[in-house]
């Protein structure tokens, strides 16, 4: 009962949703997250931390930056079926088209100088 608590608070959440359907495509920086949805790093935190916590996401820390990504196929079968009801319902929302767009920008960018500027702010 607790992994399925974790995982329905996880998803109750839009930004948190639209994290997931961002990661789709690959492992991000914290900092790139940070850069799609314009908040705050602690607010970012907060939010990957609910997700990590429900087991949705994977992390690693590389130096000073910790990147995430969704769980590999050793993932419970309730995230993975999680996942999958999330990239099949929402996939075509205008929203995650906009976040998918605004993101392919943000890869091209270096994720040192994001980083930087978001510390400035």
């Amino acid at each position: 009962m607790r992994e399925f608590m974790n995982i329905t608070k996880a998803l109750a959440d839009e930004s948190r949703v639209r994290t997931l359907l961002a990661l789709r495509g690959g492992e991000l920086c914290v900092c790139q997250i940070t850069e799609l949805f314009g908040f705050a790093p602690s607010t970012v935190s907060k939010h990957l931390s609910i997700l990590f916590q429900a087991r949705l996401v994977e992390s690693r820390k590389d130096g000073r930056w910790i990147y995430y990504q969704l769980p590999g196929k050793n993932a419970p079968v309730a995230v993975r079926e999680a996942l999958n009801w999330i990239e099949k319902s929402q996939a075509s929302d205008p929203q995650i088209l906009a976040d998918k767009k605004q993101l392919a920008k943000i890869l091209k960018q270096d994720p040192a100088e994001l980083c930087k500027r978001q510390c400035k702010k």
